[in-house]
């Protein structure tokens, strides 16, 4: 059983090594389904498996469970009022505690990364509107940033906030490049990441560190900026996630760059989010391949457990294409909703996985 389980586990993870190893002497279900250990003897059982067994406790309690094709495409979104909100279609659709389903916002510009900032309002990328937005506490809303020194963003795609309240979010372009209009000082056109300290105040932190930015996240302490670069309709483009140390007037330093993890031939990092414990989750791979750019050989469609520094813990497996994005929520925040062409999907996290 142990051996069938971690066929579909990406070889590096901890799961699959812990169950390779416990393959010949113990069969394992993860999930609360239980586990039965046929015993070698005690000196294995007492020195191998259980430290194996206590160490090696499940990051997730039960397998995904789908909440139906109801237009999750991007963006998932938890309001500390005890709903969730995601984008598709055009619009903002809303979830309630009970499974609700019901439009937030229809004509919402395209909206692709969601947001609530610290006082409950939302952010919103407008990647049709090529704007960044908040809806103030009286249902107005404020336009953040709509252009760059002039020239209008190509689509932004996700933001972050940091402990400041100042928000970033990543501008790439894909599909048509026609009327693409940002361009670094050389001319040359430039799929960047900016910072918003004030609606209009806008500074560009990224140029061409990565090739095209998706999912962004500031790390714990505001210490670090991750970046999911995805160049996915590219043939050997980037499928990399970057770490960049993150200065307190809120740029990167270039020099600092870390790569994380690379996906490499497969479909790359798309949304991400972070846990209490500094883990990463990140959506990302393919089922079926789109050739010639994405294979789905060993990199699977899920959400990918990695550490802050890059090792792979564990791995979600999600069956829809494509795999866009998750975010915590749920009356402890101990539900991980993941968003994936269309549809919903949710994960129970275990005590050790606890979101700050």
């Amino acid at each position: 059983m142990a051996r069938r389980i971690a066929q579909n586990l990406p070889t590096g993870s901890r799961r699959y090594r812990r169950l390779e190893t416990c393959a010949t002497n113990c069969a394992l279900h993860f999930g609360g389904f239980g586990f039965r250990i046929r015993i070698v003897n005690l000196r294995f059982l007492f020195l191998v498996v259980l430290p194996l067994w206590v160490s090696g406790a499940p990051l997730f309690t039960n397998a995904p469970v789908h909440h139906g094709a109801i237009g999750a495409g991007e963006g998932p979104a938890w309001h500390a009022d005890g709903y969730l909100l995601f984008t598709g279609g055009g619009k903002i659709t809303k979830r309630d505690a009970d499974g609700n389903v019901s439009v937030f916002r229809e004509d919402a510009g395209g909206a692709n990364g969601l947001l609530f900032d610290r006082e409950g309002r939302l952010v919103v990328c407008e990647a049709a509107r090529r704007r960044v937005t908040r809806t103030e506490r009286d249902g107005t809303i404020t336009v953040l940033a709509d252009n760059y020194r002039g020239s209008r963003f190509n689509t932004p795609n996700d933001l972050t906030i940091d402990s400041r309240g100042r928000i970033y979010f990543s501008d790439p372009r894909y599909g048509s490049r026609a009327n693409m209009e940002m361009r670094d000082e050389n001319g040359r056109i430039t799929e960047g990441v900016y910072r918003v300290d004030a609606p209009g105040k806008v500074t560009r932190i990224i140029a061409h560190e990565v090739e095209r930015p998706n999912g962004i996240l500031v790390g714990p302490g505001d210490k670090h900026l991750y970046v999911a670069d995805n160049n996915n309709n590219t043939v050997r483009g980037a499928r990399k996630l970057w770490r960049f140390d993150l200065r307190g007037d809120g740029s990167i330093s270039p020099r600092s760059r870390k790569l994380i993890y690379d996906w490499k031939n497969a479909r790359g990092p798309d949304g991400l989010k972070m846990d209490g414990q500094n883990r990463l989750y990140v959506a990302a791979g393919l089922n079926v391949p789109n050739p010639p750019y994405e294979t789905a050989d060993a990199l699977r469609a899920g959400v990918y457990v990695l550490s802050s520094g890059g090792k792979l813990l564990d791995f979600i497996a999600i069956p829809n294409d494509e795999v866009t994005n998750c975010a915590f929520g749920g009356a402890d925040r101990q539900t991980l909703f993941v968003t994936a062409g269309g549809h919903l999907w949710s994960v129970r996290a275990g005590g050790s996985a606890r979101t700050r």
